[in-house]
């Protein structure tokens, strides 16, 4: 069974860090593609960050440049380092493959961006 732990977010600020991590159990890491998703009340969910099996990375434009996404294979894990975050950043984090699989969605992390 496939099981998406989300950890590591909280308040911030502006200008500020944060290390999130994804510990992913189940089939759904092995060479696939993941990625750092994020929501806000009212809008649909928004892929920010996608790595490939092998490393290769893609942003979306309002986060390049600060954020990078990273996995380790042998412990089923896949990392979003956020730095120079921005008020904007504010919402709920989650991962899930690339595509992703609705049934898969854990509980998400809260990251709040706020002086």
């Amino acid at each position: 069974q496939v099981q998406l732990v989300e950890s590591g977010g909280g308040l911030v600020q502006p200008g500020g860090s944060l290390r999130l991590s994804c510990a992913a159990s189940g089939s759904i890491f092995s060479f696939n593609s993941m990625g750092w998703y994020r929501q806000v009340p009212g809008k649909q969910r928004e892929l920010v960050a996608t790595i490939t099996y092998g490393g290769s990375t893609n942003y979306v434009d309002s986060v390049k440049g600060r954020f990078t996404i990273s996995r380790d294979n042998a412990k089923n894990t896949v990392y979003l380092q956020m730095n120079s975050l921005k008020p904007e950043d504010t919402a709920v984090y989650y991962c899930n493959s690339v595509p992703h699989m609705n049934a898969y969605w854990g509980q998400g992390t809260q990251v709040t961006v706020s002086s």
